[in-house]
């Protein structure tokens, strides 16, 4: 039995279905055979993978490299018996160590979700008797009865089907139902064309069908998607990645020149436990203990930014992630598009009319040349055009909570809309042609027809179905005027044409000559002569501000690759509206549109290569999604993928940042998301870009500004113990200055504004250093400054016969207002003070203001003396170090005067 699971159900005939299954169309299975196999296959639902332990997950946390420095560090203060110190270098890494395990474990929240839209009941035939069970009692073999409102419980193979349409987007990306029919499908049919099968968790919206259960709990469509988001990596972000390679190579220079300092001591003469102290105090120095601090509340500040422009953020580190992204992986329906069908050109009475506005909201126009239709100048043969699409109509559109929604299929409401548009009132309509019979939707015909009964028993018949079944069956079609007038054949089909090749759905629409002396309808009395309306034309709409918000990505250097399960033509045509395939430089016309069966045959490398030269990728299984976003990165690309459904979860949980929608999207893709979008909203992207971009600035601003601190303060323990005098900082002043500048000081570019221009630049290169050579000349610059400022002025102090506590107060205060200083420097990498606004972050001059109060307590206040080592200093010291901090500010903005003027990127004069 378990052999037949990996059958292709679509393409075995039905009597062999049911040989294989060893089961009855009539009679189902048993008690004892249904107990049997439940015992062999286990219950429907999907399994649950064991996890890793919350402890483990805990411990994990402090495997990097940065958190080995902030623990020696934590372990060298307490040797120290600096308890405050230490509690706060170890509070820092506890801190984080509990946010990255509260955001773990996204692949197995992701599965929980999934097994939780199983919880269904379905009616079955077991003994040959109709009963109702929890679905996950079911079995292969069981025979399953579906009818409208029903959600499938299992992958069924279709048979006895009756108007069965099914709405599969959240596992096809199909935007429109699928109407579903029991003839047998070729081998190599893809997944989105499974007509003969109902798959789990889907939703049945019209109509009724038997089916016999070919698959159950994991071995079902959403069972395999379910082992793809358990393998599918949660990839490292590039900050992540940036900051352990950074840590790595820190961890290094520091362990070298700390046992340098050692032997150089040593060798020397001195005492080998001063110069180990010492070791100490230069390892304490060169380690930015406020650096994951500062990460964790950039981070967080940047997450509510986002959250105020929509972008709920699931993962600290998916903000930056978004500053890195270099391609775009969007989904199609209900992402770039508004998932709700719209009319959009409408052919009467051989003239075509446009229609504007989108959605099911009856606000908009009816247009003719450029100008609107109004009720009462529009042609007889427009007004039943509409009037049909309005009666021949079993669906409503209602506003909810300032959303118009249907109730029904998706078709029929963008007909209601349409006709609202131009000023028909359907209650009206209703009650004037009232409805008295109805050839309902079947698969086999592709047509409804409704009969209806007007002032003085006057009778007409309307029908609305597909192209290609009605147009055979009408030999005449309405004139502008409301005359009959004989049909030309070709001619309709030629405008019928042009609108599908606008990627419109179209549907025609006729009127049939009532039944003489009957009160019902027969399929015979809509088999010919039936006179066209006209038809509509009709299409999942492109948002408007998705249009803006891909130019503005494209105009970043974002690429944007469309990945949907909708046909290509349908696809293609969205691309072009929002203007992922209008640009050539962006996307070539001769590789714009690959299919999921062109997919199928392409290696792993064929792919990585095509998925870079393509823009819009049709007809994909979720397999297919998730092989897509590892070609990308494959190539170096930061990969941003969107979704709504349950078949974008993989790729979702794969992508360096998976972006669900909020409104539309399924409960599983949110769990397996970095990023949720609230409003389903394309533009947001854009702005959450534009903010992660102002993340990973700040962030970098911060490393800028507190690296030059800990180089200054390494360099400084070793001109000493090279030079061979008492060390200028002590290890506890060393602290006292990392962790009091690093919050006070450090933390307030975190509210930095966002630089002009942001959004007009490129990407990052993936495997860019966090530091470009100008950053590193410039922290040498500081550190340099910091050096000669601070021992200089140490000895010096020392020379006028103060006391060595005074000489070390002017050090660390030489250290405090070089770095305050600096700061207004480190606003902007590149932009002068001038141009970036001495108020436009009122935050660093609230933390400058605490410092220097903090500062002259540390210098005056007898118990920061007690505590630190510190003396009162006189006003000559104060004068001597502000001249260092101002020159050091002076220096450093000349230079990035220089760079601005010739460096890259730079304007000449």
């Amino acid at each position: 039995m378990e052999t037949l699971l990996a059958r292709q159900w679509h393409h075995i005939p039905e009597s062999e279905v049911y040989e294989l299954l060893d089961t009855h169309p009539d009679r189902g299975l048993d008690r004892f055979e249904v107990e049997r196999r439940q015992e062999h296959f286990g219950p429907n639902v999907l399994p649950q993978r064991k996890g890793t332990g919350p402890l483990t997950r805990f411990l994990q946390q402090f495997r990097q490299p940065l958190v080995y420095i902030l623990l020696a560090a934590g372990l060298i203060t307490l040797s120290l018996h600096e308890w405050v110190d230490a509690g706060v270098i170890l509070g820092v890494v506890l801190v984080n160590a509990v946010i990255g395990f509260i955001q773990e474990s996204k692949a197995a929240e992701a599965i929980e979700a999934l097994g939780r839209t199983m919880t269904t009941e379905a009616n079955l035939v077991r003994a040959g008797k109709v009963v109702r069970v929890p679905s996950r009692d079911l079995v292969p073999g069981d025979v399953v009865l579906l009818q409208s409102g029903d959600r499938v419980p299992a992958d069924l193979r279709l048979f006895k089907v009756r108007n069965l349409q099914t709405d599969e987007s959240a596992l096809t990306g199909e935007s429109l139902p699928v109407i579903k029919r029991a003839a047998l499908l070729e081998r190599d049919t893809s997944l989105a064309e499974h007509h003969n099968m109902a798959h789990s968790s889907t939703l049945v919206t019209a109509g009724q069908a038997s089916g016999v259960v070919v698959a159950t709990a994991g071995d079902t469509e959403i069972g395999r998607i379910s082992e793809l988001l358990s393998t599918a990596e949660s990839l490292a972000t590039p900050l992540t990645h940036k900051i352990e390679h950074f840590s790595k190579i820190l961890l290094y220079v520091i362990l070298a020149l700390a046992a340098a300092t050692f032997v150089v001591g040593v060798a020397r003469g001195q005492s080998v436990v001063e110069m180990f102290m010492s070791a100490v105090a230069l390892a304490v120095g060169a380690i930015p203990e406020g650096l994951p601090a500062a990460m964790t509340i950039t981070l967080a500040i940047g997450i509510n930014r986002m959250a105020r422009r929509n972008a709920i953020i699931r993962k600290l580190p998916a903000v930056e992630t978004l500053g890195s992204t270099t391609v775009i992986c969007s989904d199609k329906t209900g992402t770039l598009t508004e998932n709700q069908m719209t009319v959009r050109a409408i052919y009467a009475g051989g003239l075509r009319y446009e229609v504007s506005g989108s959605g099911f909201a009856p606000a908009g126009d009816v247009i003719r040349d450029g100008r609107k239709v109004a009720m009462e100048t529009a042609g007889q043969t427009l007004k039943e055009c509409l009037i049909c699409g309005m009666l021949n109509n079993d669906s409503d559109i209602e506003e909810s909570d300032g959303r118009w929604k249907v109730r029904g299929d998706p078709t029929e409401g963008a007909l209601l809309a349409a006709g609202a548009k131009l000023g028909l009132n359907r209650e009206q309509l209703n009650i004037q042609w009232p409805r008295r019979d109805t050839l309902p939707f079947e698969s086999e015909h592709q047509y409804m027809a409704t009969l209806h009964e007007g002032p003085e028993s006057a009778r007409l018949v309307y029908v609305k179905g597909a192209a290609e079944k009605l147009l055979p069956r009408c030999d005449r079609m309405l004139d502008e005027h409301g005359m009959e007038a004989p049909l030309d054949p070709d001619a309709v089909t030629a405008e019928v044409e042009a609108l599908a090749r606008e990627g419109l759905r179209v549907l025609v629409l006729a009127r049939g000559k009532p039944p003489e002396g009957a009160a019902s309808l027969e399929q015979e009395n809509v088999a010919s002569g039936l006179v066209l309306l006209g038809f509509q034309g009709m299409i999942d709409p492109p948002r408007q501000e998705a249009v803006a918000a891909v130019s503005a990505c494209l105009g970043a250097g974002i690429k944007i690759k469309m990945i949907t399960g909708d046909h290509a033509l349908t696809a293609a045509t969205i691309a072009e509206q929002v203007g992922i395939t209008s640009r050539e430089d962006a996307c070539p016309p001769e590789r714009q549109v690959i299919t999921g069966r062109e997919l199928e045959s392409l290696s792993d490398e064929e792919l990585t290569d095509r998925a870079a030269r393509s823009c819009v990728f049709a007809r994909v299984t979720p397999e297919q999604k998730l092989r897509l976003v590892r070609a990308l990165q494959a190539r170096g690309e930061v990969a941003a993928m969107t979704g709504d459904g349950v078949n974008d979860a993989p790729a979702l949980r794969q992508a360096n940042i998976g972006i669900a929608m909020g409104l539309s999207g399924t409960e599983v893709a949110k769990e397996a998301a970095d990023m949720v979008l609230t409003d389903d909203n394309f533009a947001t992207i854009e702005a959450a870009i534009e903010e992660g971009r102002g993340v990973f600035d700040n962030l970098t601003k911060f490393i800028v500004w507190t690296l030059p601190t800990n180089l200054g303060e390494g360099l400084v323990i070793m001109a000493a113990i090279f030079v061979g005098v008492a060390l200028p900082i002590l290890p506890v002043q060393i602290l006292w200055i990392n962790m009091t500048t690093a919050v006070l000081l450090g933390l307030t570019l975190a509210f930095e504004p966002k630089e002009p221009g942001i959004m007009i630049r490129p990407p990052r290169e993936p495997d860019a250093p966090i530091l470009t050579g100008m950053l590193i000349g410039r922290i040498v610059i500081v550190g340099a400054c910091l050096l000669a400022g601070a021992f200089g002025l140490f000895e010096w102090a020392l020379h006028s016969r103060v006391d060595a506590a005074v000489a070390r107060t002017v050090a660390v205060n030489v250290f405090v207002f070089t770095e305050l200083a600096y700061l207004f420097n480190c606003r902007s990498l590149r932009a002068s003070m001038r141009q970036v606004g001495l108020f436009t972050n009122r935050w660093v001059w609230a933390g400058a203001g605490v410092m220097t109060l903090l500062q002259l307590l540390f210098t005056y206040s007898p118990l920061f003396n007690r505590v630190f080592g510190s003396a009162p200093i006189a006003a000559a010291h104060w004068l001597a170090l502000g001249a260092v901090a101002i020159a050091t500010s002076v220096i450093v903005s000349v230079e990035k005067k220089l760079w601005r003027r010739w460096g890259p990127g730079a304007v000449k004069p």
